[in-house]
């Protein structure tokens, strides 16, 4: 997480549910995800892990965190340093 994001009470907790991980994800990462996205993702694959308590899906902000570097990639300067 960058130093100076200031993040709202609501997102300083360990465990976020699907609407405050995908704010999480747009503020601290700049990855825009629709909660909707999210819970499509947790039915078919490919989103951050989560951890369920009875029905209700908690997304770890250290796995958003880590999905979020994965999607994203390493910088390039350029569209050819992309093919490498």
């Amino acid at each position: 997480m960058t130093a100076n994001i200031t993040l709202p009470s609501a997102l300083r907790k360990p465990r976020l549910r699907r609407w405050e991980a995908a704010e999480y994800l747009k503020i601290v990462h700049g990855v825009e995800v629709a909660p909707a996205t999210l819970a499509k993702w947790a039915s078919v694959g490919g989103g951050p892990a989560y951890q369920k308590v009875n029905r209700t899906p908690l997304y770890p902000t250290a796995e958003l965190d880590s999905w979020a570097v994965d999607k994203l990639g390493a910088p390039v300067r350029n569209s050819s340093e992309a093919l490498s």
